[in-house]
């Protein structure tokens, strides 16, 4: 098979730093993974900064993530040692900030990636006001030649809220892993009704397993409010976490994929079961608007129930069209399109001044 051209020829070393990498389970690290893949795929070379690399502790309430702990020196020598043409930032933690001040520190350009709603997240658990933390992103993305974010409307909210240079990278699907494999894995009185992903406080489960719903309602994943549901709801199925073929198997068995999430800002679950020709029963909030076509691949609505048996009337074969056309390959085309390459004509100057405007120590009303 022939390698992908790359859209830039430009473009021939590739550095990815995410703070989010395995044994996280969530649409960050499925994003990560399947893009360096495919920029491997293209004959370039690749560093990537992960964890997994450094000595770190487990973040508080997320035991799966993984903080690295001084960071800098090692990023630092990473990035010496790779040469990359590009330097791309996934994430907004230790390896994120490391890289980001590395970047301006030697007056690098690169590109960067906004993937989750930390501001809410964090306001379910602490009383910190929800403009304080996106007042410290805005400025750890202010420096950025470019900030990726996911859909339009994700554009227009931080557009709202000071951010700048921003581009849509829309989420894509593994076609190959997740597709129609049959109803036969499992066993249970139908319709069943599923969600799959991190069991937290954030995902709103409880809106989606509080519904009276007929068959079985089945919830693949975990996270720390597993065992908790599991008592208050006992009648539902949990499977803990599964992946790969089995993943895929459990979220084809399906009938509706119910998506209770006010928070997320793609949800690529969403397109996944959309491959197995689930539609999605969701709530009418960004992430679900951009992702689900209401009335043919799922349905949107106020009320979950009401959404549920709407989108269990759905065509299946209208999801599995939809999710072939958004693949990994175009969607690591448009990634790569996005960055700008080191020491090319179009890089912006990145001034000690506008280093010093963009300090995250800043006060957060900036």
């Amino acid at each position: 098979m022939s390698k992908r051209k790359t859209p830039d020829p430009r473009i021939r070393s590739v550095a990815l730093v995410t703070d989010a990498w395995a044994p996280q389970v969530n649409g960050v690290v499925t994003t990560m993974r399947n893009t360096s893949e495919r920029i491997r795929r293209r004959g370039l070379d690749l560093t990537l900064v992960t964890p997994d690399q450094f000595r770190s502790i487990p973040c508080p309430g997320y035991k799966e993530i993984r903080l690295a702990l001084k960071p800098y020196s090692k990023v630092a020598r990473m990035l010496d040692e790779g040469q990359p043409d590009v330097i791309h930032i996934a994430t907004e933690g230790p390896l994120g900030m490391a890289a980001r001040r590395y970047c301006l520190k030697n007056n690098l350009p690169f590109a960067t990636s906004f993937h989750t709603r930390f501001p809410e997240y964090i306001r379910l658990r602490a009383p910190i006001p929800v403009d304080w933390s996106y007042g410290f992103l805005r400025r750890f993305h202010a420096p950025a030649r470019k900030t990726l974010v996911r859909t339009r409307t994700q554009k227009k909210e931080l557009g709202e809220r000071g951010f700048e240079h921003m581009k849509v990278w829309p989420g894509a699907v593994d076609t190959d892993l997740f597709k129609p494999r049959g109803k036969e894995a499992l066993s249970l009185p139908r319709p069943i009704s599923m969600f799959m992903g991190r069991v937290a406080v954030e995902k709103g489960i409880p809106d989606f397993l509080g519904l009276d719903l007929p068959g079985t309602k089945v919830v693949v994943g975990g996270g720390p409010d597993l065992d908790k549901l599991k008592e208050t709801y006992p009648d539902t199925v949990f499977t803990g976490p599964k992946y790969g073929e089995e993943l895929a198997g459990l979220l084809s068995a399906a009938d509706v994929f119910v998506f209770p999430s006010r928070t997320d800002t793609f949800g690529l679950v969403m397109l996944e079961a959309m491959a197995c020709g689930v539609p999605v029963a969701a709530f009418p909030v960004p992430g679900p608007q951009d992702v689900v076509i209401n009335g043919s691949t799922g349905a949107l609505d106020d009320d979950l129930e009401a959404a549920f048996h709407r989108a269990l009337r759905l065509d299946p074969d209208a999801c599995i069209e939809f999710a072939l056309d958004n693949n990994w390959d175009r969607s690591t085309d448009r990634f790569l399109s996005q960055q700008t390459p080191i020491g090319s004509e179009d890089q912006a100057e990145t001034s000690k001044d506008e280093a010093v405007n963009a300090d995250l120590t800043a006060s957060p009303r900036a």
